[in-house]
């Protein structure tokens, strides 16, 4: 039974080529999809690179903790983004760090006050009627005539049964467009005023008195601003998409700016709130296997927000298109706008269209979000200039730069001809850990930060603490009195036992010190992580090939003696030889005797 096992020993020692070719493949593997991929430098953080970092905390109304959770938290990450994304802002980044917390890193070049009061205040979600609306640069579209399913021209013909249909409108056809754009406007508010219009949100605004009644010279006043807002209004432009509607009154009408069906920006006159987020008791985004409808998204209303509901969709039902609408506004922007067809009573309703899975779970986390007893308290806000950034990644360079160079030192002195290896292991080690930091940064989001250098520094020694193990276990083999190729042989079981139970304990420390901290902290903890983990790849598939084919050069078998393995340089026991002597079989020799 011995036999065969040393048969494979044999073998495998034979064959530390496979263990270099599989490493060498992945690094080729890796640096080719980093060259593909076009991010050759990894991604920095805000410490390093210039910007603004705040960090924000979740704090729930009286009686509603249970509101903090990862789908609500997931959903505020996204509207947020896409706040900032409103400044124009590029490669801002906004993610969660543990279970109640937000950090928004806006790079250098942005307004930081201006993204503070993006992203920190509350998501406002209304139902507003739609009065008016084009497409940014068309014609207004104010009366379409409807086609027999009710539905305007270029809108898919989606009918309603106790359900709102499609998403944003399209353009109108020319014969559907008013004269002028400062005619819609006006007439969409004299409808807005008269008791069967759409924009009206409640029995006060429906008993208000029509425009042939005395009016007042600041509504008047109103109507012109809104009008002159209309008319100026460009959704093409990123930065008057950012502030259009901002700061309107819920019982105000407003501009505002979204996005229709097929790609365009669509600008709108909207009237008074109708319908207010927290009527929206919940929303999901659900697969219609029953009808061709495919993904829709479904609403429940509280009782309160019910009877809001039925009643506005009562009054969109008796108009045309386009008022027969309602747009639903978050944060000042429509992110979608179904038209009605009758009243939608009982408390629930249906948002059908060609949405796709993910714009309909968009939709109705929007729809949910609005509707959440949820506030964001700023914890801290920190500015870091592009030249402090610089400064500090050029110290954290020069830092591990040294402590590589005195690891080196310290292997020339201490091993020798041994750091012909350890000095290697250590560039493949730093060559992979480049690599993967250069990929996860458009991959995950991953950001060097000063806490994730240190992190990197430190995994030198934890690397390097690997290679003397590995390098004692064989002198302690030689001191016994073993050759070298034996020796390497014996010392790597227990030398991987070792450094195995080693890295696992700090892995171990990593990812705790990753899952109970916020901040910049997670960057050390991840980077150590990571490294701790490609120690392990590169002792087992570099280290261990190189140490046995070099094993069987001349220069370290014979133990030159700036090999760092000289016998007599560590006190080896000579070889252990028999003391027994041994004769042929037969008579004894009397004389011998």
């Amino acid at each position: 039974m011995a036999a065969p096992k040393k048969g494979r020993s044999a073998s495998a020692q034979s064959k530390p080529g496979r263990s270099l070719a599989l490493i060498l493949i992945a690094i080729v593997a890796l640096t080719g999809g980093m060259f593909a991929s076009g991010h050759t430098t990894p991604r920095l953080g805000i410490d390093l690179a210039g910007g603004t970092s705040i960090t924000l905390r979740a704090v729930p109304e009286k009686g509603q903790e249970s509101a903090i959770n990862k789908a609500n938290m997931d959903t505020a990450v996204d509207i947020m983004n896409r706040r900032v994304n409103g400044l124009g802002v590029s490669e801002a980044e906004v993610q969660t760090q543990g279970d109640r917390n937000i950090i928004v890193n806006i790079p250098k070049g942005t307004n930081s006050k201006e993204a503070r009061q993006q992203v920190g205040t509350t998501a406002k979600l209304y139902f507003r009627p739609v009065l008016a609306t084009e497409i940014s640069g068309g014609s207004a579209t104010t009366s379409p005539t409807p086609n027999a399913s009710g539905s305007a021209s270029g809108k898919p013909t989606d009918k309603a049964s106790q359900k709102a249909t499609g998403k944003s409108s399209s353009s109108a056809t020319p014969s559907a467009t008013a004269t002028s754009q400062g005619r819609a406007v006006t007439d969409a508010l004299k409808a807005d005023s008269t008791p069967s219009a759409t924009a009206s949100s409640s029995a006060k605004a429906s008993s208000s008195p029509s425009p042939s009644a005395s009016g007042s010279s600041a509504a008047s006043a109103a109507a012109a601003k809104l009008q002159a807002q209309y008319a100026a209004l460009d959704c093409t432009k990123k930065s008057v998409r950012a502030t259009a509607g901002q700061g309107a009154k819920a019982t105000d009408p407003t501009v505002a700016c979204g996005k229709n069906s097929g790609g365009q920006w669509q600008k709108y006159v909207l009237g008074p709130a109708a319908v207010d987020g927290t009527d929206v008791k919940k929303a999901s985004a659900v697969f219609n296997t029953q009808s061709a409808a495919g993904w829709t998204v479904t609403m429940e209303f509280t009782s309160k927000g019910a009877k809001k509901f039925g009643d506005i969709t009562g009054q969109l039902a008796k108009n045309q298109q386009p008022q027969n609408q309602f747009a639903i506004v978050l944060d000042g922007n429509v992110v979608s706008d179904p038209r009605v067809s009758e009243a939608l009573t009982g408390g629930n309703a249906e948002i059908t269209g060609s949405f796709t899975q993910e714009e309909a779970q968009s939709l109705a986390n929007m729809l949910s979000y609005g509707a959440l007893p949820l506030t964001f308290k700023e914890d801290s806000v920190t500015t870091v200039t592009a030249a402090l950034g610089g400064e500090q990644l050029h110290a954290g360079l020069l830092a591990g730069a040294i402590g590589l160079a005195l690891v080196v030192i310290y292997l020339l002195v201490f091993y020798r001809g041994l750091s012909v290896i350890a000095i290697p292991s250590l560039m493949v080690s730093a060559i992979l850990t480049y690599v993967i930091m250069a990929l996860l940064g458009p991959t995950i989001g991953f950001a060097l930060n000063l806490p994730a250098v240190c992190g990197a520094i430190v995994a030198i020694g934890i690397t390097a603490d690997s290679f003397i193990v590995f390098f004692e276990r064989i002198r302690d083999e030689i001191r016994e009195g073993r050759s070298l190729r034996p020796a390497v042989e014996r010392a790597w079981p227990r030398a991987r036992r070792t450094i195995l139970v080693s890295d696992f304990v700090s892995f171990l420390a990593a990812a705790v010190l990753f899952i109970v901290t916020v901040g910049k902290v997670q960057g050390f903890a991840f980077t150590l992580g990571l490294t701790t983990v490609l120690d392990v790849v590169v002792v087992f598939l570099f280290t261990k090939p190189v140490m046995t084919l070099l094993a069987r050069r001349k220069f370290f078998a014979n133990g030159h003696k700036w090999s760092g393995l000289d016998p007599k340089a560590l006190g080896a026991k000579p070889p252990l030889r028999s003391t027994r002597r041994t004769r042929p079989a037969g008579p004894v020799d009397p004389k011998e005797a």
